[in-house]
């Protein structure tokens, strides 16, 4: 995550601690998203997890999922995400998210919010969550297109309203496309009107459904306007005295884009830009972040569904974790030997970490190659002739 207002405006921010914490050590210990299921009562066009209406037979049961929070509270596990699919549609959500709460770990929602009623947001505070991330794609018809069902916005902000409520922290995540672009100006002002404190704007990664809308994501110049938009809003909102944290998310490239910015207006803010931008490490695969699937496979992220470094039915996720035998992992760990083209000569390699892999493997079948997605010149990277 590229933290836009903590970055620009020089505020703390909630996550600093996990998102500017260290010296880059591939030791670290990971966040771990855990898609707990792929049912989902919505059909989102982008779908990473490519998400079906009915629960897998051989999903993480009740039990299984209280040995796995043992296990990443004994590894030191800083923070769960529950994911899915929908993990609302898990009947034992809620004593999963106390039991993890009761061991040390910070527990996280990312979920569609269309089945958030006010008891249930009730409970959640019960249960110690501590922030649930809503998706909204666009306001009513950009959103309930892209979710595949009327209604489906709707839903959302009353699930955003029931959390607010029962004073669970919750705030939006918006996957950007070129189809959706033009709604984040409304969005911006949706978190001002409901006074949301937070907004993440994912750009797509090529995974699930979402690796058929590989045409769909930005052009480099469209790219460049969408940050210099979410910037100047971001600002705007610090100058106004609004504490709105914004953060864009899956592309590392807006770090950089960024920090280059302030070199030009602020070199003295620009300096400290670079340590957090450093602190970070960019792309955190395999290191920073990674991921458990509903069956128990352990992944590099959320996006590498098609790789599996093996389960926590046979292995503690700390051992495989640890495990460099497996070349994906043995790479991803020490990646600057293993970047190829124009990422292999960057000089802002240790800031980006190389971006997604997961880019580089959809469209040219490696995953070493540069990110398409990077859309950073040649001469502000520093390899032009």
């Amino acid at each position: 995550m590229i933290g836009i207002t903590k970055l620009l405006c020089g505020v703390e921010t909630p996550g600093d601690d996990l998102r500017y914490r260290g010296d880059g050590s591939v030791h670290r210990r990971p966040v771990v998203v855990w898609n707990m299921t792929r049912r989902c009562n919505l059909h989102c066009v982008h779908c990473y997890a490519s998400a079906v209406e009915k629960p897998s037979p051989d999903e993480l049961t009740t039990a299984e999922g209280k040995a796995l929070m043992d296990s990443l509270a004994a590894y030191g596990v800083p923070v769960i995400l529950f994911s899915g699919g929908e993990p609302l549609t898990r009947p034992d959500l809620l004593e999963l998210t106390a039991y993890a709460s009761s061991k040390g770990l910070r527990s996280t929602y990312s979920t569609n919010g269309t089945l958030i009623t006010p008891s249930q947001a009730r409970d959640m505070k019960q249960a110690n969550i501590t922030y649930v991330g809503v998706s909204l794609d666009g306001l009513e018809a950009a959103n309930d297109r892209f979710r595949g069902k009327k209604g489906a916005f709707k839903e959302a902000l009353n699930g955003i309203r029931h959390c607010r409520e029962a004073g669970v922290k919750v705030g939006l995540r918006f996957t950007i496309t070129r189809q959706n672009r033009p709604e984040i100006p409304a969005i911006l002002d949706l978190i001002e009107s409901e006074n949301i404190p937070r907004v993440c704007f994912y750009h797509l990664v090529y995974a699930g459904r979402g690796s058929k809308m590989v045409e769909a994501d930005l052009t480099h110049q469209e790219a460049r306007e969408t940050i210099d938009l979410i910037m100047a809003r971001a600002a705007d909102f610090h100058r106004r005295g609004l504490a709105k944290e914004i953060l864009t998310v899956d592309n590392y490239a807006d770090g950089v884009y960024l920090y280059l910015q302030m070199k030009r207006e602020n070199p003295e803010r620009a300096a400290e830009v670079f340590r957090f931008l450093k602190l970070n490490g960019g792309n955190n695969s395999g290191v920073g972040i990674g991921c458990i699937d509903h069956e128990g496979n352990v992944h590099p992220d959320q996006f590498w569904r098609h790789y599996s470094f093996g389960n926590i039915r046979q292995r503690s996720f700390g051992d495989i974790w640890e495990d460099t035998s497996d070349p994906v992992m043995k790479g991803l760990k020490n990646r600057r030997a293993m970047v190829k083209g124009r990422c292999a000569r960057c000089q802002f390699l240790e800031l980006c970490g190389g971006n997604f892999r997961v880019r580089a493997e959809a469209v040219y079948g490696d995953i070493w190659a540069p990110d398409p997605a990077c859309y950073l010149t040649d001469q502000e990277i520093g390899i032009a002739q």
